[in-house]
Order: C-alpha cells, then structure tokens, then sequence
C-alpha cells in the first residue's frame, strides 16, 4: 500500500459530475482532489505517479447499510472490529460507509454508538463517516433478522440521548413509520437532518405516502421486510415507484432481489433514485460456516446468510459485486454504476460537498476500474488502499 501525499492518476477516463473526460490526469495532494485536467501536467511534487491507460476512474464506492465484515461487526463495540471493517472495505471499492447497528438491547446498542462516537479513521482505510441506526423502532412481523424481543415503539427522547452518545454521527435511522402515528418522531429527526429511511415495515401504500409528507425520504433495502406490489395495495415497493421524493436501499446480490426484479425496478426508478448497498454482516470475506448477527446464530452457505429458521440474516455481498450485478441489466452503464453506488449515498446522508464524485476540493477517494468494474486501484483520502 502506498501512503503518498501527492499523486498524479494519468491517461485514466475520468467520470466527471457531468461529464466523461477521455485521457484525463488527476492531482492528489493532501488527501483531495487538486485540479483535473487533460494532457500533459506538469506537477513535479507528485512523488507516485499511475498509468490508468486503458481504465475508469469512478469516485469510490460508499456503502450506507453495513453491519460488518471480516469476523468483525458494529455491535462488537470496540475500536477493534471497525478497524477492521475499515481495513477489509477498500477492497471491494468501498471508501466511505455508516457503521449499521441492529435491533438490541438499549445497553448494547448504546455501547456500540458510544464507541462509533470515538472511533478514530485511520489512514488507508475506508472511512466511517457516520451511523446508521436500523431498529429497534421496526415492525414485529417484518422483523426479518431483527431480534424481535428487543423491539421496542418510537421514542424521541430515547433517540436523543442515543444522538447525543454518538455525538451526533447518527445520519440514518431505519423505523417503521406505521409507529409514529402522529408524527412527531420523523418530523423531528428529519428537521434535524437525519436521513429518515422506512424498513421492516408494514405500512401499505398511504401509510408510506403519508410518512414521505413527514419527512421520510428513503426506504431501506428495498423489497425486503416490506410489502410488496399488489393489486389493490402497491405497498412500500409500489411507492418506491410512484413517489419521486423517495430513494431506495438497494441488496443487488441476485438472492435478496431476483435479478428480473433488480431489471423491473431500475426501469421504474432509475439510477437517479437507488443507493447501492451489501447490508453485509461479519461473515463477508471469511469462509462458509457457523456465525452470529445480533446475538443469533447464523449459518453461511451457498453465498446465503440465514437464521436457523431460513430467514436472510444480511448478506455477504460485496459493494463491487453489487455494481456489477447491476451493470448486467439493461439500459445500467459505467455512469449509472457511479449515481447508484457514490453519487447518490453521498447526497443522501449530506456529504455531497465532500464526497460522491471526481471534483477539485473533494476527498481524494477515487476508484480506478475497468469497463467490466473489475478494481485496479482503490484510492482512500488519497491513499492507495488497494492495488
């Protein structure tokens, strides 16, 4: 791994906010992007130079749904396992994600936001730019892997002394609006500026449009542990399509979503509206076998995770597989790839002026891939993580 303060990426095609650039060099000084440019640019300071003929740089990738990753997971609650989530990431191109936590006792789940809160990023690593708080303000009967004794209603004060624990570094909070029967709740995480996400929920159609009007803006992991489309109630799916505010998690690992459904929902919402994610639990990048999620004991095979009853238990999914899941659909390309997988997370949880995409003043977190999204280089802050 290379730990460079100035870097010149050349001869790359650069995917721009708006545009390809073809033959493009890119500066990296001090962790961010410097200048972005076409031809020959004479920055001698640069002390590692990368031939990127023949490759893409894409902004990296940013996971906003993830519990874990080699043996290692959120609720672990030490320094230790997020190290090495951060450490395992770029790998799989992923940059930047929220360490998830899961449906737990209010001790446990404190603990494990406590120590997200101190949670140093580390140089080369991927960084962990903030939390995502799935549960325990979820449905019972879409509890899917969700520990259903711990489930506990809607409770604002609650939340606010777990955003003061984490000192503030909640961005998204998975609950089922059905819960929130007046409001209060979403209205006032949402006017805070957490990302609002509806998941294991049982709410229909109005129930999603009415949490939307309320500051709901996002469904988690899309098709899963929510209704799907019916006739004579298109559900949490069916509003994912019909209403344009919303964005939708989406597990792209074939098994979660079945790849025709993967096709029917790009065609209905488009890249403009998925956020890409693995929901991956600690077995990612270890061998099949016997693991745990949530104090439950889990069983990996088969590229599956599940619970003793058959329930998924998360996946094993990795962010680069995901994308390139999708790149088989008709109508994805390169360019939908970087809006689902960096450009709309980014935007999502608030980053956008940090993150998401290949621009002079952002962070210096840069993927360089061929046309089939194969990794060559993973590049952290400026770092080159992965090679």
């Amino acid at each position: 791994m290379q730990n460079n303060t100035a870097i010149l990426i050349k001869n790359a095609t650069v995917y721009l906010e708006d545009n390809k650039l073809s033959q493009g060099n890119i500066y990296l000084e001090n962790g961010k992007i410097k200048s972005i440019g076409k031809g020959e640019i004479p920055f001698d300071k640069a002390s590692h130079v990368i031939d990127a003929t023949g490759l893409n740089a894409i902004p990296g990738f940013i996971d906003g749904h993830i519990h874990g990753a080699n043996g290692a997971d959120t609720m672990d609650a030490t320094a230790e396992a997020l190290e090495k989530i951060a450490s395992t990431l770029p790998m799989e191109g992923t940059t930047s994600f929220l360490a998830t936590t899961i449906t737990q006792s209010t001790a446990n789940i404190t603990r494990a936001l406590e120590n997200a809160a101190c949670y140093q990023n580390k140089p080369g690593h991927a960084e962990m730019v903030g939390i995502h708080l799935e549960g325990p303000f979820v449905e019972k009967t879409k509890a899917g892997a969700q520990p259903k004794q711990y489930i506990i209603q809607p409770d604002l004060e609650r939340f606010l002394e777990w955003q003061k624990q984490a000192n503030g570094k909640i961005k998204t909070i998975t609950i089922a609006p059905e819960h929130d029967e007046d409001g209060r709740f979403i209205r006032s995480l949402a006017k805070s500026g957490v990302n609002v996400s509806a998941g294991h929920t049982n709410a229909g159609f109005a129930g999603i449009k009415k949490a939307v009007s309320q500051g709901v803006s996002q469904l988690t992991h899309l098709c899963n542990a929510m209704n799907g489309i019916h006739h004579r109630d298109i559900g949490a799916v069916g509003a994912a399509f019909q209403l344009e505010s919303l964005r939708a998690e989406l597990i792209a690992d074939g098994i979660h979503v079945s790849p025709e459904m993967l096709q029917l929902i790009y065609n209905n919402i488009g890249s403009e509206r998925i956020i890409l994610i693995t929901d991956a639990m600690r077995a990612k990048g270890l061998p099949d076998g016997k693991y745990e999620l949530g104090g439950q004991p889990v069983k990996v095979e088969n590229e599956m995770a599940v619970l003793a009853d058959g329930t998924l238990a998360g996946s094993i999914l990795k962010m680069d597989e995901a994308a390139k899941q999708m790149l088989k659909l008709e109508g994805v390309t390169l360019k939908s790839i970087v809006e689902m997988a960096s450009v709309n997370p980014a935007k999502q949880i608030g980053i956008y002026n940090e993150k998401g995409s290949i621009s002079p003043g952002k962070d210096a977190d840069i993927l360089l891939v061929d046309d089939a999204l194969n990794i060559r280089y993973t590049i952290c802050r400026g770092h080159v993580s992965f090679q």
